[in-house]
């Protein structure tokens, strides 16, 4: 199950995605918002990356205009590694080497086909599992511990 949410300038994107999901076959759950009404990120932004760090969702993604305020609001759930990504690469990227588990989109940087494109590679993207990187994963998920010293 993949968890989708956006706020009003990202809902158009989020449409676009939903509907490719529909088309591939992917379970999703949409977690708002419902319109294009003027809404608040963070609230969508929190509600996708709790049901990811609950386990409710295997991946969420997350929309806002730039995508930059909704991954913020998506990092501050622990647990979560939201990567802001407007390129295939980048998604393939973040999910070999970050095991990220939320992608965060630009509604009003990318088009519904590079978005696809993006999605796809991100979701079909295996984990390396290589030493380094999860050791680097950690060394993030321990990033207070870290700071305090």
């Amino acid at each position: 199950m993949i968890g989708i949410g956006s706020d009003h300038g990202g809902y158009d994107l989020k449409q676009s995605i939903m509907a490719h999901l529909r088309e591939k076959g992917v379970a999703f759950e949409d977690m708002g918002c419902y319109s294009k009404a003027s809404c608040d990120y963070p609230i969508f932004g929190h509600e996708v990356a709790r049901a990811v760090a609950e386990g409710r969702c295997e991946k969420g993604i997350v929309i806002c205009t730039t995508g930059i305020g909704i991954s913020i609001a998506a990092n501050k759930v622990p647990g979560v590694r939201c990567a802001l990504c407007g390129d295939t690469f980048s998604a393939r990227m973040t999910r070999l080497h970050n095991d990220a588990n939320v992608l965060a989109l630009g509604g009003g940087m990318i088009g519904p086909n590079l978005a696809a494109d993006i999605v796809d590679t991100f979701l079909d993207t295996e984990f390396s599992g290589e030493e380094k990187h999860s050791r680097r994963i950690g060394l993030l998920e321990s990033a207070e511990e870290i700071v305090r010293k």
